[in-house]
């Protein structure tokens, strides 16, 4: 079981989790630590990751902001699938997740 190290409280350690294994997703080809039970935004905020998308007109980056779904500022092109929203997303053993410019790129001619 995971023991904080004396006088210091953790989350896990305050939840006396003892979650499954550690596994790894990249995010545009840089490996970054998740666990299981994180969404993708969570993965990428632990890392230290706060902006994994620019907007359309003015290339502003964007992060998570309201973390339920209800917003889109969170989108990010994930195993190939633009628009996805990472705050909805559980992270899964070797996810690619690709930097999304604007409203995302979709390979299907319509």
């Amino acid at each position: 079981m995971f023991r904080a190290r004396r006088g210091l409280r953790t989350p896990l350690g305050l939840a006396q989790a003892d979650p499954d294994a550690p596994f790894e997703i990249t995010l545009d080809g840089k490996v970054i630590p998740a666990l299981p039970g994180q969404s993708v935004a969570a993965v990428l905020w632990s890392a230290g990751v706060l902006s994994w998308r620019t907007t359309r007109r003015e290339g502003r980056p964007r992060g998570a902001f309201c973390g339920i779904g209800s917003c889109f500022d969170c989108l990010a092109t994930i195993n190939s699938l633009p628009n996805q929203r990472t705050c909805l997303v559980p992270a899964e053993p070797r996810d690619a997740v690709t930097t999304q410019e604007g409203n995302g790129r979709d390979d299907l001619a319509v």
